[in-house]
């Protein structure tokens, strides 16, 4: 299977851009993540998710009970045995999220240029002078001037029911502002975000740590998303939390940095976590509008060269009511792919929106469109560069195995790996073909029972980009008289082949480990 990849930088014949893709085994390499709801929870609606291309299913847990979440997440793992798609659970962090909530539902028309009051007596009913918040500090945080965004935005997708304040005055606990914009407030409950502030909340809440010690454990979760890290130390405390609960100790972290707070530690942040999401909603509110494609292409150049996952968010709201993204949501998606993002994270569009299904699969296209023009060769030279010389003795046979992929132009590389982290390597090299990571599952024991390891390995490279996890059998056969490694790579050959990734007389580049040796070797497919 040879790589067709195009470069931006070459001319084209236009005419091509409308020739039809051919459809793939896999729908891109880019990962999707989908958030699991109202809309998405039926195992027939997450079936068409997974087989549209959803790696990772995303509980978010600032809305919906455990029980609800658990229903969702049994029906999620009858749809994984239906289709036979591998997808890992994402947890969501509440944080300290602050709300206005409009017990009455009615909705609250506010005029710009009036006068509205937040109060932290939620004994009050909401209205258009007065409206109850859920933190009492908010006196403290904010001086006149200050610029507080209302809005559901977070909750529906849409930002036309969003209004801006400005602090006009503060009376005791009580924050007068300054409506700047006529908007009307419909629903039980709005975010509310004020803009390059430091609330005095801890990042992960009582309720946060309450729904990760309960719900967290028993569903084994992969990833943990931490909302609003602000700092390295934020990262530090949910890991020692997670270390604290057994088979926890293996979940990854996923910082979401949400605030200029965070995007200013963002480098002491990335070194502690396992990945970033880039929450780009309350980012878009903190940042100035002319500067969050720049934070966004910095931030995933930085976790690109750490080799570890970027996501970003917010990118098709619009799909939340219609079938179609707009023009400018589908070219914006294209530049996170070529931007060098892991994973779209799909929120409302999945959550409560009417096609989620349709949502991951047009997604799904424009990522796998990108991919084709994203400069490879640009971006390898670029981090061989920043790793430098010498090389780690793992750095230098993943770039060597991207190097002599490209070369030969091979259909695959496969990996064998234990941890993932060989794997995770070869990927961060961004080679134009599927990287098939071979989990060898490893046999523990805690003196009482044994165990193998390898699920949780293999399911959490189903958020990096180009890397497609297998988990190897622990029994080899006994009537052959090859080794192990050559036993699971020939199951990995017939999984290639069946699914169209590895055709006759392609070539193959392999990776492993052959004793205290690491080995990379070029196969030549026969018929």
């Amino acid at each position: 299977m040879v790589s067709n990849y195009l470069l931006l930088e070459e001319p084209i014949r236009m005419a091509s851009i409308l020739e039809p893709s051919k459809p793939t085994f896999f729908p891109a390499m880019t990962k999707i993540v989908g958030t699991l709801g109202p809309n998405s929870r039926s195992v027939e609606v997450i079936s068409g998710c997974l087989r549209a291309g959803m790696s990772v299913a995303r509980f978010d847990f600032s809305w919906g009970d455990a029980e609800f979440h658990q229903e969702t997440l049994e029906n999620l793992s009858v749809a994984i045995k239906r289709t036979k798609k591998l997808c890992a659970v994402m947890l969501d962090t509440i944080g300290p999220d602050l709300v206005i909530v409009n017990k009455s539902e009615h909705p609250i028309s506010l005029q710009e240029g009036s006068l509205v009051t937040l109060t932290p007596d939620q004994d009050i009913q909401a209205s258009s002078d007065l409206l109850p918040i859920n933190f009492s500090g908010l006196s403290k945080a904010v001086k006149k001037g200050d610029e507080i965004f209302i809005g559901q935005y977070l909750f529906t997708g849409s930002e036309t029911t969003s209004v801006w304040l400005e602090v006009s005055d503060v009376k005791d606990e009580d924050v007068v502002c300054l409506i700047k914009n006529s908007a009307t407030l419909s629903g039980p409950l709005y975010t509310l975000h004020v803009s390059g502030i430091h609330i005095d909340l801890p990042t992960l809440t009582d309720k946060d740590k309450e729904v990760i010690t309960t719900w967290g454990l028993r569903n084994k979760i992969d990833f943990l998303s931490l909302s609003y890290a602000r700092c390295a130390e934020d990262v530090r405390q949910a890991r020692e939390l997670l270390s604290g609960l057994g088979c926890l100790n293996q979940t990854q972290i996923l910082a979401k940095i949400e605030n200029v707070e965070g995007l200013n530690h963002f480098d002491e942040i990335l070194q502690e976590a396992d990945g970033i999401i880039l929450a780009r909603g309350n980012l878009g509110i903190d940042l100035p509008p002319e500067k969050v494609f720049l934070y966004q292409k910095e931030a995933v150049y930085k976790c690109n060269i750490a080799g570890k996952p970027a996501v970003v968010t917010r990118v098709v709201d619009s799909m939340t009511d219609n079938l179609r993204p707009t023009r400018a949501e589908a070219t914006d998606v294209a530049n996170a792919v070529l931007d060098g993002t892991d994973a779209i994270l799909l929120g409302a569009e999945t959550l409560r929106g009417s096609y989620p299904v349709e949502t991951i699969s047009t997604v799904g296209k424009i990522c796998a469109e990108a991919e084709k023009v994203y400069n490879q060769d640009l971006y390898f030279k670029k981090a061989v560069k920043y790793v430098g010389e010498p090389m780690t003795h793992l750095e230098a046979i993943a770039s060597s195995a991207v190097r002599a992929a490209i070369k030969v132009k091979a259909s695959v590389i496969i990996c064998f790996t234990s941890s993932g982290r060989a794997a995770r390597l070869i990927a961060k090299y961004r080679p134009t073909m599927p990287v098939l990571s071979v989990v060898i599952p490893r046999l523990k024991t805690n003196q009482l029972r044994w165990t193998f390891s390898g699920a949780f390995e293999a399911r959490q490279s189903l958020i990096v980009r180009g890397l497609f996890p297998m988990l190897a059998d622990p029994r080899h056969p006994s009537e052959s008289g090859s080794s192990p490694n050559e036993s699971i790579l020939k199951v990995a050959l017939d999984y290639g082949r069946e699914s169209g990734v590895i055709k006759p007389h392609d070539r193959v580049v392999v990776c492993q480990k052959v004793g205290d040796a690491s080995l990379v070797k070029i196969i030549e497919l026969e018929d």
